[in-house]
């Protein structure tokens, strides 16, 4: 990983309480998670899921998490652009960052579930299409430039937010435009097509994201993981037991997995790290991507614990697994928790 990496973690706001209850515990995560000195605390955009995935608005969230937070960075991972109209996600965006004192890190992606394209009466087919025009848009919007027939610019203004920019993609050519944008790339926790490892099948797409960068900054990636930290891989196994259930008939059905696995072998093919915080550690120390990561994230989906576990592994990464990657918190953090 590269020197000053930053370490994020991200929930999908998953469970089956209230929403008010997994609002408020998700609330709870980013306080402590803030406490901890996690630098970036990410959200996923999910809609019309019952269970899986409770939050189908990641701004009023986020708008919230900043006013029980200090420094901890607001992620957004990401905004379904072609939900929405590009020059409304640029002006929530622009009111997040602005309470939060421009801690907002702005992912924005096109989906990938054809029921919620349906719901929206938005052509599948065309996704990349109209999330490609969007992104423009919003760049566009972002950077001040006018808007309309009469000029009109973002208000409130946001110019830093255009070089907090995020994208997802899964493709060497996805990358490259990506890098073309002059975005982050966002490489996800699962890419297991093929046969391959996750990481096998996104390092030839970190390393045209970084031949195809022509900015004077420096290029970002951020990867996603999967941890589950418990006393031994047994017990984190089952604990990832239900969540994992839930999609994989969707995977196989798809041709993503082979059927007839156990469970332990479905989640090595889905490159899910868990254990021991000491076989966390083993694992992800082979995992090729990571030395080109500039932003870590780390998520327990699809384990989905109660808060108490989840903090729980929050103080484990910050504590065992991210310092062994050369990780520290932030001095401010530090100094708060004496």
């Amino acid at each position: 990983m590269q020197p000053n990496i930053r370490l994020g973690f991200l929930t999908h706001t998953e469970g089956t309480g209230t929403a008010y209850q997994i609002y408020q515990e998700t609330l709870a995560l980013f306080a402590a998670a803030d406490a901890l000195g996690f630098d970036v605390g990410w959200l996923a955009e999910h809609h019309f899921k019952p269970v899986a995935g409770r939050l189908p608005s990641l701004f009023p969230f986020l708008a919230a998490a900043a006013q029980r937070t200090c420094r901890i960075r607001l992620g957004v991972a990401t905004v379904l652009l072609p939900y929405s109209n590009p020059f409304r996600v640029a002006e929530d965006a622009a009111v997040v960052d602005t309470l939060s004192g421009g801690r907002l890190e702005l992912g924005v992606g096109s989906g990938l579930d054809p029921l919620e394209y349906d719901v929206f009466g938005v052509d599948f087919a065309l996704r990349h299409t109209i999330t490609t025009a969007a992104v423009n848009q919003l760049l566009r919007a972002l950077r001040g430039e006018p808007l309309g027939a009469h000029g009109q610019v973002l208000e409130p203004p946001a110019p830093l937010l255009a070089g907090r920019l995020w994208q997802a993609a899964m493709s060497e050519s996805g990358a490259q435009y990506v890098a073309r944008q002059g975005a982050g790339l966002i490489l996800a926790r699962t890419a297991s097509e093929n046969g391959r490892r996750t990481d096998e099948n996104q390092l030839p797409v970190a390393q045209a994201y970084l031949a195809a960068w022509q900015e004077s900054a420096p290029p970002r990636i951020a990867v996603s993981r999967t941890v589950v930290t418990a006393k031994d891989k047994r017990t984190a196994l089952a604990s990832m037991e239900v969540g994992v259930a839930r999609f994989l008939p969707q995977m196989i059905e798809r041709g993503v997995l082979p059927a007839g696995l156990s469970l332990d072998e479905y989640c090595r093919q889905l490159h899910f790290a868990y254990g021991h915080p000491d076989e966390v550690i083993e694992f992800l120390a082979g995992d090729r991507v990571l030395p080109y990561a500039t932003d870590l994230i780390l998520q327990v989906n699809p384990a989905t614990p109660p808060l108490e576990e989840a903090l729980r592994i929050l103080e484990e990464i910050t504590v065992q697994i991210a310092p062994a990657f050369g990780w520290r918190p932030a001095l401010s953090s530090i100094q708060e928790s004496l």
